[in-house]
């Protein structure tokens, strides 16, 4: 019988996390130079992410006048773009991110507040 093959950390730890209930995401902002729009989307994502999905995401942000191959390669026509490539759908979300709610449902995220109103509901 052969030998199983080691999962590789992250897979392991999506795996953990599904068995725990909790998705792990991995996304990509890109933006164009140090704009005042790039920061505030910057700035948006992280806040975000570190509100609702602490120790579960992963963020790279790429700035695409440093590497314009990834423009094409995601097939960018607008910047700020942050793009959700894990868990699926994957999806493409533009601006400077700073609509909290339509960040969330275009992620997939429940909100923190809705989570407690449906506990609430149930109980």
């Amino acid at each position: 019988m052969p030998a199983k093959k080691p999962e590789e950390p992250a897979e392991a730890f999506e795996k953990a996390a599904a068995e725990q209930g909790q998705r792990y995401y991995v996304l990509r902002l890109c933006v164009t130079g140090i704009t005042p729009r790039s920061v505030r989307a910057i700035e948006n994502i992280r806040k975000l992410c570190e509100d609702n999905l602490k120790g579960y995401y992963e963020l790279e942000v790429v700035d695409l006048y440093q590497d314009p191959s990834v423009a094409e390669e995601e097939g960018i026509i607008a910047a700020p773009t942050l793009i959700k490539k894990n868990p699926a759908p994957r999806r493409k979300l533009v601006g400077d991110l700073s609509d909290v709610e339509r960040m969330l449902i275009g992620l997939g995220i429940t909100h923190r507040r809705t989570r407690r109103r449906e506990s609430h509901d149930e109980g």
